[in-house]
């Protein structure tokens, strides 16, 4: 076996690692799998003989490899303007029936479900450097003084940037204590029924008079914008209720709401109004200005901040 091939195999007992590593950084498998080989590329053409720790070694690469990704992401990250409900989109990207990205589509779905589709979500709204910081100390328990010179900062500064990403995970609950958790009983109620496609429950779930309110963008031809009643409303997310399967409860503007996210990457999200042991109104945000202005955050590290 040459030393090129010996040093391949020892690559690839390190490949789990860094996928997830750079999964969590960037979101989606495909990215990682892109960012994984760059940092083999990488470690091909350098010479680790004098390398004490490879695994640490492999983790800075990644590390650094997939800040560059996100500092390139957002730096063509454009103005989106609203868009028509288009059918086949719409499956693509909840059925995954189509898929024009890299990576396979049920593969997608799954590294979602694995890590989280909220926490990918509420990541993706940190600043790149953020990310990093968090991801590296709070998930992989990377000390600070390996991760500053991986964002550029000192250890300290680095420490701030994981601490800012915690507060922004945590979000600004409105309710505490035992009405926010009846608010999330709610909401999980109204999903497994969704899910399950159960008008039973959902007019249970839902107040009489529930309004729901969704921007053009989330609709098929011919939906109205408002739907007013338990029973309309019931039976438009039965219809629609292929969404559910990807959806998680989240904090949506302070209060107890969902995002869907089908490959763990925002498509709509539930800003809800619950009263009693109901919901009384459904805002569907589908527009992508109103979507980046949600104010999003973990509804169960919230939920824990407000025990400790």
């Amino acid at each position: 076996m040459g030393e090129h091939d010996g040093l391949a195999e020892l690559f690839e007992t390190h490949r789990p690692h860094l996928r997830a590593v750079a999964h969590r950084m960037l979101g989606t498998g495909g990215e990682a799998d892109d960012a994984v080989q760059e940092t083999w590329l990488r470690l091909s053409r350098s010479d680790v003989g004098g390398v004490a720790n490879l695994g640490g070694w492999l983790t800075t690469v990644v590390s650094r490899v997939s800040l560059d990704m996100l500092r390139a992401r957002a730096a063509r990250r454009e103005e989106a303007t609203p868009r028509p409900y288009d059918q086949a989109r719409d499956d693509q990207a909840v059925d995954g029936t189509v898929w024009n990205g890299a990576g396979d589509p049920e593969q997608e779905a799954v590294l979602a479900d694995s890590v989280g589709r909220a926490l990918l979500v509420v990541l993706d709204t940190l600043t790149p450097a953020e990310r990093v910081a968090f991801v590296l100390h709070d998930v992989f328990a990377v000390p600070f003084d390996q991760i500053g010179p991986i964002v550029g900062r000192s250890p300290a500064t680095a420490k701030k940037l994981a601490s800012r990403a915690r507060h922004r995970l945590r979000g600004r609950p409105e309710t505490a204590g035992a009405e926010a958790m009846r608010h999330r009983r709610v909401v999980d109620a109204f999903l497994t029924a969704s899910r399950e496609g159960d008008m039973d429950r959902l007019m249970a779930v839902l107040a009489p008079g529930v309004v729901r309110r969704a921007d053009p963008a989330a609709l098929p031809p011919g939906v109205p914008v408002v739907v007013r009643g338990a029973g309309a409303v019931a039976r438009e997310t039965v219809v629609l209720g292929r969404r559910a399967r990807f959806a998680e409860p989240a904090l949506v503007n302070g209060a107890v709401g969902v995002v869907v996210a089908p490959r763990g990457r925002l498509l709509l999200a539930l800003a809800l109004a619950v009263e009693g042991e109901r919901i009384a109104e459904i805002d569907v945000v589908a527009d992508p200005a109103r979507l980046r202005a949600l104010d999003l955050a973990l509804l169960d590290l919230a939920l824990v901040g407000q025990a400790v």
